[in-house]
Formats: structure tokens, sequence, C-alpha cells
């Protein structure tokens, strides 16, 4: 039997907009390898849509490839078809791999097979097991290269999730990661024997780029940070502001992201007559947050599970509320309760109960001791079980330990 190749020291990231404001994960999980010494390509599907982007975007080396697909004609598909057989020529023998796919799939796979072919990139992996994972899968097809993909929340929870997709490529990945355990399980009963390579890795921070937790937090201050979606529960945390306000409580409270919720959550705040209190800022940029947490009493996740089933896997948001020195309260929506132990790292209360959040609330208001005690063994937990580092190079071993199953099943049917 001849050496097996070496293992992957080119990885091809692949995901659906790059950058997005909102995926610090990605980043920092991108900067890790790359500290590690792995050379990583960026490949997206879509160019970016929003406003402000984290300043740490400035330190990633890797290069980013967009993959066309807007304005597709026929003319163009078949060019790329054509591009392609050029690059791979038994590409014929392996299109049936794509007799499922739509056709902008299909013509992205095929320009970032011959990208990915080009650069010598020897393991993709996707964020997000949609269609950045169903183009990594057909791309790996004709490459004949191992894929892997991560899982969050709403590529798996959302009602309008693809489950026989989603069941391809979790079948064809050579392994699969979800950010917490809740997915895990959950992904488990709904899929059985395809989830056989799926483990759990959580998103990591960077930690010398958080600094050290602060320990000046402003006294009536509450903060809450996201998209202004369903999913976030902030018409809950409003909710909540009123029960402050009827007990009679100073406070503010500023809530901060965009979202198609803001003109709703606007007129709820008006019509609580919380407009003293309660303050939409706006999106701000990643620095500006991460100063706003740490002036906070209170960093607020009131969670919720959507009606169209959407809900968070374990929020980076409050990851980093919590490694910062923000006093936390969530609700036991997945995974959240794997990060905040009730009464000891945070505390947890049920989705929708806005009368036990502002109850949760008051109690950390109050305590100023209390907040310091959360805080820090809040701090404790988070560099134990979500370093970027240390998790970035299990995921590391992953694609190791895909790389040479791969290799070890290509040999074996020589």
């Amino acid at each position: 039997m001849s050496e097996l190749s070496p293992v992957p020291s080119r990885v091809g990231y692949v995901v659906k907009r790059y950058p997005r404001f909102s995926e610090t994960f990605v980043v920092s999980e991108i900067l890790a390898h790359e500290e590690a010494g792995m050379e990583v390509e960026i490949f997206s599907l879509y160019p970016p849509n929003d406003t402000h982007f984290q300043a740490s975007l400035a330190r990633v080396r890797a290069p980013v490839t967009y993959i066309p697909a807007d304005g597709l004609r026929a003319a163009d598909f078949w060019a790329g078809m054509q591009r392609a057989a050029g690059c791979f020529p038994d590409l014929c023998s392996r299109l049936d791999i794509t007799h499922t796919a739509p056709a902008r799939d299909v013509y992205q796979a095929l320009l970032l097979a011959c990208e990915a072919r080009r650069r010598h990139i020897q393991h993709l992996h996707a964020h997000f097991a949609t269609v950045a994972t169903s183009v990594v899968r057909l791309a790996a097809g004709f490459l004949n290269l191992p894929y892997s993909f991560t899982a969050h929340a709403k590529d798996i929870f959302h009602s309008s999730v693809n489950q026989d997709e989603l069941r391809r490529n979790l079948s064809g990945a050579a392994a699969v990661v979800t950010v917490s355990d809740y997915n895990l399980e959950y992904l488990r009963r709904t899929f059985g024997p395809a989830t056989a390579r799926v483990r759990r890795i959580y998103n990591g921070l960077d930690f010398d780029q958080l600094g050290p937790p602060s320990h000046q937090n402003a006294s009536s201050l509450i903060v809450a940070v996201g998209r202004l979606i369903e999913k976030k529960g902030f018409s809950d945390l409003v909710k909540a502001c009123r029960v402050l306000a009827d007990r009679g409580r100073a406070f503010e409270c500023v809530i901060i992201g965009t979202g198609l919720l803001r003109p709703t959550l606007q007129a709820q705040i008006e019509a609580a007559r919380l407009s003293d209190h309660v303050t939409l800022v706006g999106p701000r940029p990643r620095d500006e947050v991460l100063c706003y947490m740490r002036r906070a009493a209170v960093f607020a996740a009131p969670c919720v599970v959507g009606n169209d089933g959407d809900r968070d896997g374990l929020p980076t948001v409050l990851l980093e509320a919590m490694a910062v020195g923000a006093p936390c309260i969530a609700t036991d929506v997945t995974g959240i309760p794997e990060a905040i132990q009730d009464g000891e790292t945070g505390f947890v209360v049920p989705q929708g109960d806005f009368v036990a959040f502002a109850a949760a609330m008051e109690r950390l208001l109050d305590d100023s001791e209390l907040r310091a005690q959360i805080a820090s063994r809040a701090r404790c937990r988070v560099e134990r079980h979500f370093d970027v580092r240390r998790n970035a190079a299990e995921l590391r071993d992953l694609f190791v330990s895909a790389h040479r199953a791969h290799e070890e099943t290509a040999q074996g049917a020589r």
C-alpha cells in the first residue's frame, strides 16, 4: 500500500456571505487556524450586505473569492460546465450527484470546484447546513475531496429547512460539527444514522481580543444585543421592563441591533410608555457593543422559539457578555443552559416568562455583590469551555481524521 498523502494544510472555508457582522465566530475561527499555521481560503456564495463589520477582519490573511450567481442565464451555466470539464475530464461520470440540485447550486459548485483545484485546496468546510453546505457537497464530489460543515441554528430548526437535503448533506460529509449538545441530540433524534459523524464543538471566543472582564458595571444599565427578529425575544424584554417601571425601578435598557421588527418594537415601547427607559440604538460597531456590555449591570438574552421553529443555538453574543463581565440573564432555549448555570454563572428563566425575567433583572440590579460573583464565575466557565484556540484545534483534528479516512477509502477502492 502506498503512503497516504499529507494531512490537509490548505482548507477552503465556504459561507453564504462574507463578511457578516453577526458571524464573528467565523472570523475568530479562521484567525485561530491561521495563527496555528493552517492556510485558509475563503469562498463566499454572495457578496456582503451589512453596513458594519468587525475590526478583527483586518487581521484575516485568507483571500476571499466570490462565486458568481446573480442573474444566472443558461449560457452562463453551460460556460461553467465547459470550464469544469476542462478541470475534470471525467466530469460526466460525476454528474449523477446533481440530480436533485437546483441549477444555481450546481453552477456555483462547478465554479467552486475549479477554484479549489487551482488553489490546491485539500478539504472543504462550510458554515451553516443550508446552501453553503449543499454547494460544498457537490463541489467535493467533483473534486473527490472530503467535506465537513458546521450546523448552527436556523439552518437546522427553521420550518423552511429541506430535511431531505439536510439528510443528504449529513450522510455525505466526512465530518459534521454542531455548536451545542442540544443541537446534537436534536439532529440524532431527527436524522438517526445519518448523524453518525456529527460531534459537538462549541463556537469559541478570542480572549486576547476581548480583554479582561470589567468590574465597572453601571448599577442601572440593562443591555441586549441581537437582530430585531422574533427568536431574540425582545418583545418579552420590553414587557419585563414595563414590570420594572411599574415597581418604580430606575433603569435604562439599551437594545443594540437592527431588523424587520424594529417598527413593531418601537411601537410597543411607545405604547407601554417606556420611551424614557428603553432605547433601540440600532447597529453599532463591535468595539462599541463590547463597551456597552462592560458597563451593563444586566445583559439580557430573552430568546424564544419562533413561530417558524427558528431559535438560537447558543448565541455568541451571550458568551461574549459573560467573558467581559456582564452579569447575564437568559432563557432556557436550546443550548443556553450549557453556558449559563442558573444561579451560578447567570440566571436562566423559562422562555416567554417576562415576569420571571423582570424578577431576575431586579435581583441583579439590587445586588452589586451578586453581580460580581456571577460575572467572575461566568468568565471562568467561558474560559474553560469556549476558548477559540482550543476549539479550533479540535476542528483541525476533525479535518485530519476526515482526510485520512477519505484517503484510506480511496486506496481501498483502487
